[in-house]
This record gives C-alpha cells, structure tokens and sequence, in this order.
C-alpha cells in the first residue's frame, strides 16, 4: 500500500525533526561519500530486492532531486505562488537510465548544485523564505518548508543506503 501525499510529508519532516535543515544539506555529501568509499562498484550496483533501489540508483536520484528542487525554489522566488509539478520518480529511475549513470558522476552533481542551492537560500529575506508554490499532489509549500523537507529526504536516503550496505548478521 503507497502512503499518501499528507503521510509521505509527515515520515520526511519526522526524519529532520531537530535538525537544522542547511546544517543537514550542508553534510550530506560528504555523507554519502563516506558511506560508499572503498565499496566495490558491484555493490553499489546491486539492488537489495527486485523493487528496491540500489545505491548508485539512489545516488542519482539525490542528484536528479537537488536540481528539481533548485528549479522550483527559483521558479517560487521569480513567481511566488506558481503551480509545482509532481513527477513519478521511478519513472524518472527508468528513463533515466539510473542503474547505468557512473555513481561518482551522481554524487558530484548532487555537490555542486547542493551547493549553488545553499547558496542561493543563504542569500534569501525573510520575506523571501515564506514565498510558496502549489505543488500538484501536497498543495502550498513555502520555501522553508521545502528546505525541511529536502533535509528530511537526505536523512531518509542516508538511513537507506546504510541499511543496504550494513552486512546482514
């Protein structure tokens, strides 16, 4: 059974609660960089079930995810208010080819964009992180709410990719 808009909101905000959401984004590379040092590529490459993604998939997803949610901040900012698009991740998993992009690749697009990404939010008003969008399937979301949300999805795929390449006991 998938979970709906509303309960996927709650599970990733929960992920980030007491966090501070730039701190979160700010580490998350070197993260997930730590995390897959000196794993042999093969591994990376596996998925853990038929369904399940595997790590390098998920790493480009992360990286997939940090330019669309650079595109909506941005799209938000020059037009407060605008519709945000949904989109069908794994959709995106297969046209995008996930299992075949070079891993390293992915998380060095997720770094630099991160980045450009931290930076614009660094440079933000107040005013300017109320700003919100109606995004398609989760209804008004705020720039800073948006901010909580990527840094409980970077908790939540961190969680993921230590428990697959945690060795079963």
């Amino acid at each position: 059974m998938s979970e709906t808009a509303q309960q996927y909101t709650q599970r990733i905000l929960a992920n980030a609660q007491g966090l501070d959401p730039i701190k979160t984004q700010g580490s998350t590379n070197k993260k997930l960089a730590r995390l897959i040092k000196g794993v042999p590529t093969a591994r990376l490459r596996k998925r853990p079930a038929a369904d399940k993604w595997s790590v390098a998939e998920i790493l480009a997803h992360l990286a997939d995810v940090e330019i669309v949610v650079g595109w909506r901040m941005r799209s938000i900012l020059g037009s407060p208010g605008t519709p945000v698009q949904a989109y069908d991740q794994d959709a995106w998993v297969i046209a995008g080819h996930y299992a075949k992009r070079d891993f390293r690749k992915s998380l060095e697009l997720h770094r630099a964009v991160r980045e450009a990404n931290l930076a614009l939010l660094k440079s933000l008003s107040p005013e300017q992180w109320k700003h919100y969008g109606e995004h398609a399937e989760r209804g008004r979301e705020s720039i800073e709410h948006m901010v909580r949300m990527v840094a409980g999805h970077d908790v939540n795929h961190i969680h993921q990719i230590e428990r697959i390449l945690t060795p079963s006991k």
